[in-house]
């Protein structure tokens, strides 16, 4: 885990293969708002393959919210040039030759926190690109 992460206890995991729903295993909060590391499970091996976050702040310091917060972005977020993550993640998940998805999601802006998703987002994207030289493999761009 990376270090920008601890300070944010409203935190879960959840695992998805290619032949779960993803709107079931999904335990995101629908009114939750802040970023999803997401890691492809070999065995023991775990690699960070993807970042995402959803909200935005407004000048005035509130929150701009989606509808369906970080469960809806998860579950119905554009990737891979297909609607919707559900089913674009099992499509890419057999493509790729990956066994199962580990996805940790943080609560970022909330009534403890005031970190804008897209900064802890860009933190996460940051540490991964000086350690490797890239970003994750699921991340088009930043």
């Amino acid at each position: 885990m990376y270090k920008e992460l601890k300070k944010f206890k409203t935190t879960n995991t959840f695992n998805f293969t290619a032949d779960d729903s993803l709107e079931e295993v999904c335990n995101a909060p629908e009114s939750g708002n802040g970023i999803f590391v997401v890691y492809a499970v070999d065995g023991e091996e775990k690699e960070l393959i993807m970042v995402g976050s959803t909200g935005t702040i407004q000048n005035d310091g509130t929150l701009k919210s989606k509808n369906g917060g970080l469960y809806d972005k998860i579950v119905n977020g554009h990737q891979f040039a297909k609607t919707g993550r559900k089913y674009s993640w099992p499509a890419q998940m057999k493509k790729e030759g990956i066994e199962r998805l580990e996805v940790v999601w943080y609560e970022t802006f909330n009534a403890k926190n005031k970190v804008i998703p897209t900064f802890a987002e860009g933190q996460v994207l940051q540490n991964f690109l000086d350690e490797n030289g890239k970003l994750p493999r699921w991340n088009v761009a930043f």
